[in-house]
């Protein structure tokens, strides 16, 4: 028995004199196993590889923003946002999904599509404002950080098909897609074309924080099969952004952002109708019962009136049958 306790022994010696060189504590957290919560040490390796590219791309097109390459920079960006959708797709189709996972992503994401848009968006026209440019970044910069922490605490509680709120990422190509357009283009940085990358900025921003709903399309079933013309659709669209990829994504970027306002018009519109129509019904059935108490009435004056149509009549007459009489 002594000669079977020796080698766990050993192992846990050799572990923590392993910690005590490098510094570093194992990850450790509670999971639920089983219907059991037991406690793992260690994190994914595959998501959180993802989730570490991601956010190296977003640092990447800080530092290519700030040396005035905004192709590359905006690139950069397309490659973050890739790679994080991926690293959550690969966690649940691997059953790898952790807390620090999650957490980690939330960080990555604050850095790829908080920091890195608004950076990007300052270097290129903001900085012409002067205190209120960087203000607009930070405002964006705040907005990003309290939608992912949001929806951190709103996880597992809110609809899966939408989002509260512009997700990061599609704030992030707003912003950064109209700065590849006009660099493209060759659109002189002016003080007029400043105040309009702020306004964009800072919609982007408050789209974030708004308690506007966004489709997620996180229900959509990528393991079964489609009809054939799903995938002759998703070439076209490939096809379509090959045309011209900073126009069209801007312009997918401006429909997808106003999707979520035009979600809100339209169903308060379907509420404002339905509380016309029944106001127009109950003032309607209204008029119907006026009109049923004046029928009533027409009826009733009618029948009065003959009758003393004919007493005077009878009056008229009798005299008549007298005298001939």
């Amino acid at each position: 028995m002594s000669d079977e306790k020796e080698p766990a022994s050993t192992q846990e010696n050799d572990s923590q004199s392993s910690e005590s060189i490098l510094m570093i504590d194992d990850h450790e957290e509670v999971v639920s196993e089983g219907g059991r919560k037991v406690r793992r040490k260690g994190i994914y390796l595959l998501p959180n590889l993802l989730t570490t590219g991601a956010m190296f791309a977003g640092f990447y097109a800080v530092i290519a923003g700030m040396q005035n390459d905004f192709r590359h920079a905006c690139v950069a960006i397309i490659v973050a946002m890739f790679l994080d959708g991926l690293d959550g797709r690969v966690a649940r189709l691997t059953n790898t999904q952790s807390a620090f996972g999650a957490e980690y992503d939330s960080l990555s994401d604050l850095v790829s599509f908080g920091m890195a848009p608004a950076l990007i968006c300052f270097s290129w026209a903001l900085s012409d404002l002067g205190k209120a440019g960087w203000t607009i970044c930070f405002i964006y910069v705040a907005c990003a950080a309290l939608r992912l922490a949001r929806f951190n605490v709103q996880l597992g509680t809110t609809e899966k098909r939408f989002f509260v709120g512009l997700a990061s990422p599609a704030a992030a190509g707003l912003v950064v897609f109209m700065v590849w357009a006009c660099f493209e283009y060759n659109v002189e940085v002016t003080r007029f074309v400043a105040m309009v990358a702020a306004l964009v900025t800072f919609l982007a921003g408050a789209l974030m924080v708004l308690n506007v709903r966004y489709y997620s399309f996180k229900d959509l079933d990528m393991k079964n099969r489609v009809p054939f013309i799903v995938m002759i659709l998703i070439v076209l669209i490939f096809v379509i952004v090959s045309w011209d990829p900073p126009i069209v994504l801007f312009s997918m970027a401006i429909i997808y952002a106003l999707s979520g306002p035009g979600m809100v018009i339209y169903s308060q519109r379907e509420k404002w109708m339905g509380k016309l129509q029944s106001a127009t019904v109950a003032v309607d059935e209204e008029n119907d019962e006026e009109n049923d108490e004046g029928n009533k009435l027409s009826k009733d004056m009618p029948v009065e009136k003959d009758g003393a149509a004919n007493s005077d009549a009878e009056t008229e007459t009798r005299p008549a049958s007298d005298t001939e009489k």
